[in-house]
């Protein structure tokens, strides 16, 4: 994976004289890769020397009052002005990515240095969720520094606004405006690791859910794995965020049945033998083809040996299944990824469920009440 450093449209070589590194220009502080940006406004003292720059003369540039100035170590702003929220997104990239190979001014861009699982750089925490539009982040120009994901071998240390952050597994990041970003569960981690409000980790969760940037699920897994689920402000907000994936869930299957095709169901009821034990509750039964579904949402916090926790959960999902089925009644699990990400193929998987009812024997009948 390369991450390509995106440089001024006409060739280095064009710039023939050093005060025209440093040529001044008009650059508002926009959204990051807008139309006429000019990320060459960044370079490294290597990438300076590349081209004939030595360290005398780009120290003599950023001299007070002269047009460059350092950004982080090794890292230098190619304009008198403060830099952009474009300017530090690249500056904390470039003092960190491992280079094995400088870009050419034409931007073709800078072969990193990669681990097993991608790149070994990505800006991460809320400036990654600013990245992504979070309303419940702080914009990229209010953030007094920019998180970045390293691996836990790399010996670099924080610098500036730049915060190096560590890992031990990277996960494969995402490119977001030409830039490595973390995935959004492992940037809400390393965010609400430096937070102590409950409040504010609730709605930055509840966002993420709520408008589909990731599955609670996976959320709650990336947050146990960071450890965080024991944190006071943390467990206050899982609450809501468990009721926040469960509704979105319930709105795509909704979706799902009145968009493709499906029978309408009976939603949200419980199952009873006549005058005998409680079957468990499903999120919609087909009585006629004796067909139940549940959403499997299972999001609530584990702890290890603690069965009421999500191994707790998938036994109850399978006793409640076995029982169902030695009644005769078809029961299938959807997961609110899939209600997502493959809406069709889960119709298809509900419509083949209702059809095959008319090759089975007779299901025993069951009380189907309100929930």
């Amino acid at each position: 994976m390369t991450y390509d450093i995106p440089l001024t449209p006409r060739p280095f070589q064009q710039l023939n004289r050093l005060d025209r590194l440093g040529h001044p220009g008009s650059h508002a502080d926009g959204p990051v890769g807008a139309a006429g940006a000019s990320p060459a406004r960044v370079l490294t003292a290597s990438m300076l020397r590349a081209h004939g720059v030595g360290a005398a003369e780009a120290s003599e540039h950023c001299r007070p009052g002269g047009p460059w100035r350092m950004l982080l170590p090794g890292v230098f702003l190619l304009h008198p002005g403060p830099p952009t929220s474009e300017d530090r997104l690249h500056a904390v990239l470039l003092y960190t990515l491992r280079r094995q190979t400088i870009p050419t001014q034409s931007g073709h861009g800078t072969a990193a240095r990669t681990t097993a699982h991608g790149i070994d750089a990505m800006i991460t925490g809320p400036a990654a969720l600013a990245l992504r539009g979070f309303t419940s982040a702080r914009p990229l120009p209010a953030l007094d520094r920019i998180d970045v994901l390293v691996p836990v071998t790399r010996r670099l240390r924080s610098a500036g606004f730049a915060r190096v952050v560590r890992g031990g597994d990277l996960p494969e990041p995402e490119q977001i405006a030409g830039l490595p970003v973390a995935p959004v569960e492992r940037a809400l981690a390393d965010t609400v690791a430096d937070l102590d409000d409950a409040e504010t980790v609730g709605r930055l969760l509840t966002e993420a859910v709520r408008d589909g940037h990731c599955e609670a699920q996976t959320l709650m897994r990336e947050l146990e794995a960071a450890r965080l689920l024991t944190a006071p402000h943390v467990a206050d907000a899982v609450d809501r965020l468990v009721a926040e994936g469960r509704t979105v869930a319930e709105a795509r299957l909704y979706d799902l049945v009145r968009t493709q095709g499906v029978p309408a169901p009976c939603w949200n009821v419980d199952l009873r033998l006549p005058g005998g034990p409680h079957l468990g509750g499903v999120d919609a039964y087909w009585p006629d083809e004796a067909v139940a579904l549940s959403i499997d949402a299972r999001t609530h916090r584990h702890i290890p040996g603690d069965e009421s926790g999500t191994e707790g959960l998938w036994d109850a999902y399978a006793q409640q299944r076995e029982s169902l089925e030695r009644l005769g009644i078809t029961v299938v699990h959807l997961t609110p990824r899939a209600l997502r990400e493959a809406p069709e193929l889960q119709a298809a998987v509900v419509r083949t469920a209702l059809m095959a009812a008319e090759d089975r024997e007779p299901a025993a009948y069951v009380l189907v009440l309100p929930r």
